[in-house]
């Protein structure tokens, strides 16, 4: 194996192999928006690391990818396990201790659609911003402990209101509360990649996560032919939700959050 510059038709037959777990990485080169590193054999990428805020390895060998990730000041090394495992042993004495360290995080798919939930769910649009980003300050705080409106509220109002006008931004209101939203943080000729699934906290237990992810993942299956998700091992009522709407568990994700 060699350290390789990638093209884009690389980096698009490496994730090919395995579409769900590389979505991501598929997505931003699709978009122009990744920086990479890279192992190639044989003229075949066999390895494949986005450095950024995010660090997310794939493949084999990407312990050769540790000095990259030191360099890039990353808050997150997220991805496939046994990827960010190889990552991580090489890397942790040039990092900082990670703030949560988070394996073996189920992947869920789901490739057929399921029952109506009978939601309003819609598209989000720009007239949604004002009650979106509060609505997904609380869901990133939930999921990752850092509150982004005291971290960067300028950059975090930004990205929200870009998910909107890209249109992966979903959400059910009613009577001005969010009986559920979602967002997509990657989306791909092959799959759609759910994020911060969130109902407002009055509004939970009653039902509406189910009935909001069914009518969510009906409409992208109209678009996609799989919609994917990880999430975190413990967080039971999310699984509840996932597993009730026929989502199938394959990989491991680990997230290590700095």
């Amino acid at each position: 194996m060699r350290a390789a510059d990638p093209t884009l038709d690389q980096i698009l037959s490496f994730c090919a192999e395995e579409p769900i777990e590389r979505v991501f990485l598929e997505d931003i080169a699709r978009r122009g928006l990744g920086r990479f590193s890279a192992l190639e054999e044989d003229g075949r990428l066999v390895a494949l690391c986005h450095v950024g805020a995010n660090v997310v390895p794939s493949g084999t060998g990407c312990a050769r990818f540790a000095e990259a990730a030191a360099h890039g000041q990353a808050r997150m090394i997220i991805g496939e396990e046994r990827a960010v495992n190889d990552l991580w042993d090489e890397a942790r004495h040039r990092l900082p201790r990670p703030r949560d360290d988070r394996p073996g995080q189920p992947v869920y798919v789901l490739d057929a659609p399921p029952e109506a939930g009978g939601t309003g769910i819609r598209r989000a649009t720009i007239d949604d911003l004002e009650l979106l980003v509060p609505a997904c300050a609380a869901a990133h705080r939930e999921e990752i402990g850092i509150d982004p409106l005291r971290r960067d509220p300028e950059g975090f109002r930004w990205r929200t209101r870009a998910q909107i006008e890209e249109g992966r931004s979903w959400l059910w209101l009613e009577d001005g509360v969010i009986r559920f939203k979602a967002e997509a943080s990657a989306w791909t000729p092959a799959a759609v990649q759910l994020q911060q699934v969130w109902v407002d906290p009055g509004a939970r237990n009653r039902g509406y996560a189910t009935r909001g992810m069914r009518d969510l993942c009906r409409l992208l299956l109209g678009k996609a032919p799989t919609v994917c998700l990880f999430v975190r091992p413990e967080n039971a009522p999310a699984l509840r939700v996932y597993e009730r709407i026929g989502m199938r568990r394959t990989i491991t994700y680990r997230s290590l959050i700095f």
